[in-house]
Formats: structure tokens, sequence, C-alpha cells
């Protein structure tokens, strides 16, 4: 006997729709970078590019440390679509510039991701209107937030696998030190 207020299964039954548009949101992305063949954390970096853009500053909007900023760079400039260049007010600053074709691929990427959306097929403008409102009102967009790049998650917890285990037990500890003094010397 299910025991759960109904205020409960609400509440997980909006979790589970929020979760499968999570899902189709994220099946759309990997398509449409597939389509154009980018990595999708390209076409995020596009997306965020708008004007001749410091390398810090797109880290800053993608919440991603700066070595991964340099890959994306670098994989923005093997495709064609941005240039570095130095920033004229401080020529130690590099800045992501988008070049005609980054430009294009931009406002193609931009169109045929607003067209696949699902709310812009279900929801008429003022519906859609009202969802941004609701949305805003749980949590602020992603733009705003302080959200670490995933990226970086995965990479700690790459780290973390890799890295030997920690001795926890007084004999694991013993048998790691006895280790370290035979490697000594």
């Amino acid at each position: 006997m299910d025991t759960r207020s109904d205020e409960d299964r609400l509440d997980l039954d909006v979790l589970d729709a929020v979760g499968g548009l999570f899902a189709r949101l994220l099946v759309e992305g990997e398509k449409l970078a597939a389509e154009f063949g980018v990595p999708t954390f390209v076409l995020k970096a596009l997306h965020m590019i708008d004007a001749p853009l410091a390398m810090k500053e797109l880290g800053s909007r993608m919440r991603c440390d700066p070595s991964f900023i340099t890959s994306i760079a670098d994989k923005l400039e093997r495709h064609g679509l941005a240039a570095r260049e130095s920033d004229p007010g401080d020529r130690r600053v590099k800045r992501l510039v988008l070049t005609p074709a980054g430009v294009d691929l931009k406002r193609k990427m931009e169109l045929e991701m607003a067209a696949r959306m699902p709310w812009r097929a279900a929801l008429s403008p003022d519906e859609r209107a009202g969802l941004l409102g609701l949305l805003h009102k749980i949590t602020p967009p992603l733009s705003a937030t302080g959200q670490p790049c995933l990226a970086e998650e995965v990479n700690d917890i790459l780290a973390s696998a890799a890295a030997p285990p920690l001795a926890t037990t007084p004999q694991a500890q013993r048998s790691t030190a006895t280790a370290r003094e035979q490697s000594a010397s």
C-alpha cells in the first residue's frame, strides 16, 4: 500500500517529467552536435560567444577550468570556427573571435535547436512565457549560476579513481609505511 501523500506523489511525478525533459534535451543536443560534426561543448561555447571574448570570460560563462577552455579553443580553431587574438587593451589576454564559419554555424545551430525544443511544438508563445516564469521562480538560468563545468567533475572523478587507495586500517597503514621505507632504501 502506497503511504505517500498526494503532494509527495505530485512531486515525484514532477521529478519524473523534468527528468524526461532533461534526457530529451541531452539527446537533442548530442544529435545536433553530431549533425554539425562537432562535440557538444563546442556548440555550447559557440552559443556563449557573442563578440570577441576573453578566454577567461568564456571559462567563467561556461563555468570551466582554464585548461578545459584551452581545449575548447583548440577545437574551435581546428574546425575553423574561431581564432585567437590578443586583446588590444592587454596583449597578455587572449580572446576568441568567431570566424565567418563560426558565426554561420552559431546562427544555424541556435535556430535548429530552438526548432527542436519540445515546448516550441507543444506550447503557445504565451504558455512558453509562463513556463519560463515558473522556471525562473524555481532556479536561475544556467548562465547565472555558479555551477562548475561538468568536465571538471569528470576529471575529479577520474583522478580519484586513478589514485591509489588510502590505507585506512592500522595493518594497511603499516604495510604502506614498510613499502615506502623499502623503496626509499
